[in-house]
């Protein structure tokens, strides 16, 4: 069974793979949008997480006739009422400039005292079967903001992101280590089950 996952992000097409391997879905291949035939994408303009997954992995299904999985993710910041939010990918107003993003973040919260520096990564998978209603599942991760970066693993906001319960940012953890604890991870397991019905195990 070939399953779509609607995104060019390579390392989030690694962190899908990763976790099938693990739970040993034998009978699913993760593809990505650079394996299939290329189709219209429509931009993101939902006002949240879910409304943008759920047109991502529709727009796919549609298009290509695979099972298909996109996610919308980013970071709600306490101290910014939830924002960046949907917006987190473009917070510095292009779209995927990590560094810029991070800079501006950081800028936006240096007088935001410590205690006051929570967040949580957000992440909202769904999944889209031709014929049927989207399944949609969401995977938080809460934490605190650093001042400044550590660690060159992950991407994103990882470098200022210190998970509950950790000292490390999720940039100093190894790929196994943040797959078992992201919101990313969190949600794909959440689609375990769906993903096991769809290749006929149990």
């Amino acid at each position: 069974m070939r399953v779509l996952l609607a995104s060019r992000n390579a390392k989030k097409l690694g962190e899908l793979r990763r976790i099938v391997a693990a739970e040993r879905l034998d009978g699913i291949e993760v593809l990505g949008l650079d394996e299939v035939p290329e189709f219209p994408e429509a931009p993101e303009t939902g006002a949240t997480f879910e409304e943008n997954a759920i047109a991502k992995a529709v727009d796919a299904a549609a298009a290509t006739g695979l099972p298909s999985i996109a996610d919308d993710s980013g970071i709600a910041v306490d101290a910014l009422n939830g924002m960046p939010g949907v917006l987190s990918a473009r917070w510095s107003g292009k779209h995927g400039d990590d560094l810029g993003n991070l800079e501006l973040l950081l800028g936006q919260l240096g007088d935001v005292p410590d205690e006051r520096r929570g967040a949580a990564f957000v992440a909202v998978v769904a999944l889209a079967v031709p014929g049927a209603e989207p399944v949609v599942v969401r995977g938080e991760w809460r934490g605190t903001l650093l001042r400044a970066m550590r660690g060159a693993n992950g991407f994103g906001y990882d470098p200022i992101f210190v998970p509950e319960g950790e000292t490390r940012t999720s940039a100093e953890m190894t790929p196994a280590e943040k797959d078992a604890d992201s919101h990313r991870g969190r949600a794909l397991r959440l689609l375990l089950p769906h993903l096991r019905a769809l290749a006929g195990q149990r």
